[in-house]
């Protein structure tokens, strides 16, 4: 046992601020499952005596950088984003959602957009999509909403009933549906698309004032879709299309590159705002919360091995480093539980301690044992804490910024249920050209669908974002609205 004391930190390698007291709504209140130290502490231990990804099993991933362009320390303490000219190395993985791990790379589906970030104060994981918004916004649904992209139980086929009846049931999908059957629902490569955090965050500043921030990674390559007769075409040629032309550009020298920018939103103003900014099925308008350039991200260096590399990689909105914190974004707080848990399951407790996964700095905890642990498991040192023999210890400075909660413990809804303003608002941004291939995706994908209500009802809610856009739907499946909604 040594006698010399080290800062205690999660298997990230994010120093602890407290070790002692886990994360209640005051002092009696119920604790909060986004205590993400109590949580991995008590799914580790669980899992101590000792598969395909559920989601996004099908994915490519590179090295690179991400470069400091605008100092943020007036916003967020998180040393990744200060000092100009500041250069962190990360990790990417771009997936797919639905499909297994040998699908096609250019089917109609939302795509991965996992950053990971080997800061100096551990690693940080931004988990997002190449979508600004998502289908649910309650992590309560994601197990059903999964179930009905995956294979019907009985015949293993796709589903198009299942599809459409949860999201005809789901309003809130309706602006994520749009999204996804409009143009940029097939991405041209992985390099021609967007990446978004989706979720709100809270960053922190070193004087402990808080906002909401918003985050978007915009392609300097521009973005560029694939037509519906192209990606079938590819499908059948050469279902690793993505996957391949991600690898051939880093091999020869044509790096992808990404500005990051984010939103910020000052913390009262989420009280006042026209929506629940916590809601990840809406976005937030650039006009009253425009763009602030951060820095640059570029991805040069392909994987030496894929499956220890991409395969293994693991990625949880709950990696976060100080200056950046969850907000209530009901979605976000069940993810950060079910990703890592995910990863225990799939890469085995110790995942975070791969070469992959390692964070740069050290790693100082009482975690033991488990599958496949391959370091020296903590050797002789003190395995407990607190403790008397200089065994790492919290420090009070990195504990999270404490915020005001009030209400009843119930299981409650989002307070706002317009689902249907921002739907309409995408479908009108669409020139008649796009309107109508989007039309086109939606009835084509809904033709199979063996229940008409189920059509119906999937028509009135496109009907109730714009008129227009639910009159096409209902002619092109041959439906008639009721006249009590004309």
């Amino acid at each position: 046992m040594t006698n010399k004391n080290k800062q205690l930190t999660t298997s990230h390698g994010t120093p602890v601020g407290d070790n002692q007291n886990s994360m209640t709504a005051g002092s009696r209140g119920p604790t909060l499952i986004q205590d993400f130290h109590l949580i991995e502490k008590l799914a580790h231990f669980n899992r101590e005596r000792v598969p395909e990804r559920v989601v996004h099993a099908k994915g490519a991933g590179a090295h690179g950088y991400f470069e400091v362009i605008n100092d943020m320390s007036q916003y967020t303490k998180a040393k990744v984003f200060n000092s100009v000219g500041k250069r962190t190395p990360i990790f990417i993985r771009f997936s797919t959602v639905a499909g297994e791990l040998g699908s096609a790379d250019t089917v109609r589906d939302p795509r991965g957009f996992a950053v990971k970030f080997y800061t100096e104060e551990g690693n940080y994981d931004l988990v997002g999509n190449n979508t600004p918004i998502f289908f649910i916004r309650d992590a309560i649904k994601f197990p059903d909403f999964i179930h009905t992209q995956k294979r019907d139980p009985q015949t293993h086929l796709k589903n198009p009933t299942a599809v459409w009846d949860f999201w005809s049931l789901s309003p809130e999908s309706l602006h994520q549906v749009t999204y996804l059957m409009g143009d940029r629902g097939i991405p041209a490569t992985f390099r021609h698309m967007n990446g978004y955090g989706s979720h709100t965050f809270k960053w922190v500043n070193a004087e402990g004032k808080a906002v909401w921030v918003k985050y978007h990674f915009k392609t300097e390559l521009g973005v560029k879709n694939m037509t519906n007769e192209v990606a079938a075409k590819l499908a059948g040629e050469n279902p690793d299309y993505h996957t391949e032309d991600l690898f051939n550009a880093i091999e020869k020298g044509d790096f992808p590159a990404w500005k990051l920018y984010v939103q910020i939103m000052p913390l009262e103003e989420a009280d006042t705002y026209h929506f629940d900014p916590f809601d990840v099925t809406k976005i937030w308008s650039h006009k009253d919360y425009p763009l602030i350039e951060v820095g640059r991200m570029v991805l040069n260096r392909n994987p030496e091995n894929y499956f220890a590399e991409v395969e293994q990689a693991t990625f949880s909105p709950g990696t976060m480093v100080p200056g950046v914190e969850a907000s209530p974004d009901k979605m976000l707080q069940g993810r950060i539980f079910a990703y890592s848990d995910a990863h225990r399951y799939r890469v085995g407790a110790n995942h975070a301690a791969l070469p992959i996964n390692r964070p740069k700095v050290e790693v100082n905890n009482y975690q033991r044992d488990g599958q496949l642990r391959f370091d020296s498991n903590g050797g002789g040192s003190v395995y407990y804490e607190p403790n008397s023999f200089g065994g790492p210890k919290e420090a009070h400075e990195f504990k999270q910024a404490p915020f005001q909660v009030s209400g009843v413990a119930e299981q409650v809804a989002y307070d706002q249920d317009d689902h249907y303003t921002q739907a309409g608002d995408l479908y009108r941004l669409m020139d008649e050209r796009e309107k109508a291939r989007t039309v086109e995706n939606i009835v084509n994908s809904m033709k199979p669908v063996t229940k008409k209500e189920i059509k119906l009802r999937a028509a009135l809610n496109f009907y109730k974002a714009d008129a227009d856009f639910g009159e096409r739907i209902a002619k092109g499946l041959v439906l008639a609205l009721p006249q009590e909604v004309k």
